[in-house]
């Protein structure tokens, strides 16, 4: 029978958007289900900031009846503005091993696009490069950190076979407290660093937290604005994000770099809490935010989810410093595993960066384009 591709039309609709997922990981044992609340508050056109610079339809795929495959298509004005191009992008992509289907998904998404007077797609960007990004291409026997994809490796062959091309691949490192903590290079480096710049190290007050979230994004919007598919964040948006995390974060894993009292540099990094949400199955409540509060100490990796320093003082050893301060202070917290990423393949800086602290390069990431 033929393959049969519809919209998402309604609230229920959206609902058997999100829950589709899990038809597809039932023989993936490290897929971490996401949270059925967060994704439906991603997905809210009305509510989610993004959606006031950006569009997105999402549409459902039927074989014999069947669902089969799912895919989402966005339009972000805010990404062309900043890099005067054309690019639209499809996310939220799942199907089964059927490249019928997975062509039939792509082409929907491709002439939604072009339609909007878009001239290539891009992804998969769920639905932005600030949310969870691009394809996993290596490391499929290692569970996802918080916010990081997961798919299945055959997810790979059905890309390419409807033609899609490699844009750009995203590093993600594994990081050893046990072997930092015997490299005498980083602490001598970061050493010099701080005392030539006169560099300051300070952790998120809670306390203060409004006056921290400004300084959150001067940095974010100017450390990372040269970088290939960067997208700056609205103020609505930042302030979202924020919102969600602030219940999260650990605040001495939030950290400001300052120079005479100008802050030059930012880094995010938070427990993996995929550790407990893997055992919620995709919800929080009633008992998983039990299990949020009683189990977040017996996390053993922390993401390093972000880390930036202003264009005027890169290249200038500032990022070793603050690696070297996550690596510690996740130490005494615990977490003696993190993961640095992800990280553009051609980004040398960062790259050097985690290696310097034998950071092991054990997951990929690839985002794919085609024309339209």
């Amino acid at each position: 029978m033929a393959i049969k591709i519809r919209k998402v039309e309604s609230k229920k609709d959206l609902m058997i958007f999100i829950k589709l997922q899990w038809k597809f990981y039932e023989n993936y044992p490290n897929w971490v289900p996401p949270l059925i609340m967060d994704r439906m508050k991603l997905l809210n056109r009305d509510k989610n900031p993004f959606y006031r610079h950006s569009e997105i339809e999402m549409f459902l795929a039927k074989k014999n009846g069947e669902l089969v495959g799912r895919i989402a298509a966005i339009k972000n004005d805010i990404h062309n503005q900043v890099h005067n191009d054309k690019v639209g992008f499809f996310g939220f992509f799942e199907a089964i091993d059927d490249q019928e289907v997975a062509d039939a998904l792509f082409k929907t998404a491709g002439e939604w696009l072009k339609s909007k007077g878009l001239t290539e797609m891009r992804g998969p960007a769920n639905p932005s490069s600030n949310d969870e990004y691009g394809l996993l291409i290596e490391g499929f026997n290692y569970p996802p950190v918080m916010l990081m994809t997961y798919n299945p490796e055959y997810y790979i062959k059905l890309c390419e076979g409807y033609g899609l091309k490699k844009a750009k691949d995203l590093f993600a490192y594994k990081l050893d407290y046990n072997k930092v903590s015997n490299i005498n290079k980083i602490e001598r480096v970061q050493e010099i660093a701080k005392k030539r710049y006169n560099l300051k190290i300070s952790h998120l007050n809670m306390k203060n937290f409004d006056e921290e979230l400004r300084k959150v994004k001067y940095v974010y919007n100017k450390a990372w604005a040269l970088n290939w598919g960067f997208l700056p964040m609205t103020d609505p948006e930042i302030d979202a994000m924020a919102k969600d995390l602030k219940m999260l974060v650990v605040p001495e894993l939030v950290l400001f770099g300052e120079i005479n009292g100008q802050v030059v540099g930012f880094s995010l990094t938070m427990p993996d809490y995929n550790q407990i949400f893997k055992k919620m199955n995709g919800h929080l409540f009633p008992f998983g935010f039990i299990k949020l509060l009683t189990q977040r100490k017996k996390i053993t990796l922390a993401r390093v989810l972000t880390l930036g320093v202003i264009p005027e003082y890169q290249k200038r050893g500032l990022d070793a410093v603050f690696y070297y301060e996550i690596v510690h202070r996740a130490h005494k917290l615990g977490m003696d595993l993190g993961e640095a990423g992800w990280i553009l393949e051609d980004n040398e800086m960062m790259n050097r960066g985690a290696l310097m602290m034998e950071g092991e390069l054990y997951k990929k990431y690839r985002l794919y384009e085609i024309p339209l």
